[in-house]
Formats: C-alpha cells, sequence, structure tokens
C-alpha cells in the first residue's frame, strides 16, 4: 500500500488531484487473507468481497485523502459488446447445449484460442487463477504508467 499511496502523492504533486484505483475481488495483501463478502444466504457459497473498501480506507490513511470504494456492476465493467463478442457467445451457448446434450455434466465450456472445450468443475475450482507478473497484460499496463503496487 506504501508504494500505491506513493503513486497517488506524485499524481497530486503533478497537478492530478484525483486518482482511481481499480482493486481485484481475490486481491489480498502479501502474507494476507483474501476477503470474503457479507451475508451469503442459506445454501449458498459465500463469495469474495471487500477488498476495495480496504484498500480506500489504507489510501486514506496514508495519504489523508477523500477516498470511496465503487463496486462496478456487471453492465458497467462490459460495454457494448462488439461483433466478436457476440459470435464468442454464440459459440459458448452452442458448446453447452451440446455438452449438455452430451451428458457433460460437471464442465463447463471455455476459450481457448482458437477453440472452445470443456473443462471439469474441479479443475476450473481446484486453485485460484491469476495474472502471471510477467504477462504482456501487466507489462503494457507498466507501459501506460498504471501502478500495480508492486
Amino acid at each position: 500500500m506504501d508504494k500505491v499511496a506513493a503513486k497517488i502523492e506524485a499524481r497530486e504533486s503533478a497537478g492530478r488531484h484525483f486518482s482511481i484505483v481499480v482493486v481485484a475481488e481475490g486481491a489480498c495483501p502479501v502474507g494476507g487473507r483474501e476477503t470474503w463478502a457479507e451475508g451469503a444466504e442459506p445454501g449458498q457459497n459465500t463469495r469474495l468481497g471487500g477488498a476495495g473498501k480496504q484498500v480506500a480506507e489504507s489510501i486514506a490513511a496514508l495519504c489523508g485523502k477523500d477516498t470511496r470504494d465503487l463496486v462496478l456492476g456487471h453492465l458497467q465493467r462490459g460495454g457494448s459488446p462488439t461483433a466478436f463478442d457476440r459470435l464468442l457467445a454464440l459459440r459458448f451457448g452452442a458448446a453447452a447445449v451440446r455438452a449438455a446434450a452430451d451428458g457433460a455434466f460437471g464442465t463447463m465450456v471455455a476459450y481457448h484460442p482458437p477453440t472452445i472445450s470443456r473443462v471439469s468443475l474441479e479443475r476450473v475450482c481446484a486453485d485460484p487463477h491469476r495474472v502471471p507478473l510477467d504477462s504482456d497484460i501487466v507489462e503494457t499496463a507498466r507501459d501506460l504508467s498504471i501502478c500495480l503496487g508492486d
């Protein structure tokens, strides 16, 4: 959090009097634990949530800045679908119907370019899937001066 606070203060010094900090639902401090949302209904799985609030509180304490946390809904996250998005959705739907028709329960369909394939739910749920720190996505973010807190 110290590095994130330093980036916010550097932006402030450069005349940028706002910052947007994006926090993944599964984010947790190094050596810490994930935060879980409260109030799961009986029979439902608990879900990740609350990391953004913790980060906002930390930034307020470290920088003395007014902070607000906002959980984006699915509509706010997605934007307008492209032609690729629409075609991919059709492919997912058709593959899911084929899986059900084949009796392939306990699986989900996944996009492994260029194909749609079936993946067992056991494999999906076994380990969290994290973006590798040396991936081109992370490098692109850094090239755009996005602070990732590391």
